[in-house]
């Protein structure tokens, strides 16, 4: 089978890269973390395959708390040696996505629906996932003056943060299961979708202009301490109450040519996971300094401390949920049905895992063969 043709929608959204958490400084597509990691490195370490420098990218974003932590404490140019760790800062998966095609990235954070997107775009050529990162965290979150009950959604403003991305497609999945009709492409219908970058809807919240937002977090928790109120929590809807909200991704050229490297960051990862895991607190706000190193502003605790505890900090890239994922993005309109067979590669995921005495994953039969 070939893999498929995204319709115009998310042909048009990969082709717009969204604005970067910071200006823009060398990186292309990203913002440039800042660059400390000469201190991290310990001295006579040794290149991994000789190569001088691993660039990764994730967003600014809680949901994407390993890449966060992993980098603020150390633990990815641990296991890297003196192959120096390049971070850059995305706000959007499009963008990323694009920076992982033009190699201004080798491996990233990312969610579903931009990984889904990537690999069917490139017929199945550009991408990997080779690990799982965050479930949850994701939350409808309205003006309870204006919306009182799940009902009460029907006939107002909803914003996502953009046209096919995670959120986009689960809500209108959702508006899809209560029998509301929807233009996904538009917008409009029994229900509006106001596509608005989470940066800006708190503020579109305040103003009126929107009615209340399905947002990941810590977008929901600004809106909460808005004075909105969480009508619905995306896990809910969910097997286990677990879904992916963000992925490891990696390209397919580094991965072949580099895998010893790859390989490292997993170990920072999963490393990075089970300290996230044991330390709660000490990785919550080590998420936050390093928010605050990327873009000058670390969140207040009504907003973190709520946000933080809806996220659930997994090695597991929860494949089966990707799967229904995007059967969602193909009931919406926004995704021709495709083909995502090869999408994963756990193969050194799970090298890592049973070498630290952890269990290993699956890929849902999604794997490179």
């Amino acid at each position: 089978m070939s893999a498929a043709r995204p319709l115009t929608a998310l042909r048009t959204i990969a082709a717009v890269a969204a604005l970067p958490l910071l200006a823009l400084t060398a990186c292309s597509y990203g913002s440039e973390a800042k660059d400390d990691t000469k201190a991290k490195v310990a001295a006579g370490s040794k290149k991994i395959d000789g190569l001088d420098t691993v660039k990764i990218g994730y967003f600014g974003n809680l949901t994407h708390a390993t890449a966060l932590v992993g980098n603020q404490k150390g633990f990815f140019q641990k296991e890297l040696g003196a192959t120096e760790a390049k971070y850059s800062i995305f706000n959007a998966g499009p963008s990323e996505i694009e920076a992982l095609n033009s190699d201004s990235i080798d491996i990233g954070w990312i969610g579903p629906s931009p990984a889904i997107n990537g690999y069917t775009k490139s017929a199945g050529k550009n991408l990997r996932i080779i690990g799982g990162s965050a479930s949850g965290g994701v939350k409808l979150v309205v003006n309870p003056k204006k919306i009182k009950s799940l009902k009460d959604v029907k006939g107002k403003k909803i914003a996502t943060p953009q046209l096919g991305n995670t959120q986009d497609v689960a809500f209108l999945n959702w508006a899809a299961e209560q029998g509301w009709k929807v233009d996904a492409e538009s917008g409009k219908g029994d229900v509006s979708v106001v596509r608005t970058d989470n940066k800006i809807t708190p503020d579109a919240y305040k103003s009126g202009s929107i009615d209340g937002a399905w947002v990941p977090e810590p977008t929901a928790s600004k809106l909460v301490a808005e004075g909105g109120k969480v009508l619905l929590d995306e896990s809910t809807l969910w097997p286990d109450k677990k879904f992916v909200i963000t992925n490891i991704i990696v390209s397919q050229k580094f991965l072949k040519a580099h895998p010893k490297v790859v390989e490292a960051v997993l170990k920072g990862s999963v490393e990075t996971n089970k300290w996230i895991n044991a330390n709660p607190d000490e990785a919550k706000a080590a998420a936050n300094a390093q928010l605050k190193t990327d873009s000058g502003k670390e969140l207040p605790a009504g907003v973190l401390d709520p946000a933080w505890k809806s996220i659930q900090i997994t090695n597991d890239p929860l494949a089966s949920t990707l799967n229904t994922e995007a059967a969602h993005a193909v009931k919406a309109g926004l995704l021709d049905k495709p083909d995502l067979n090869g999408i994963y590669d756990l193969t050194l995921l799970n090298k890592v895992l049973k070498a630290a005495g952890e269990s290993t994953v699956t890929d849902a039969g999604l794997g490179a063969k």
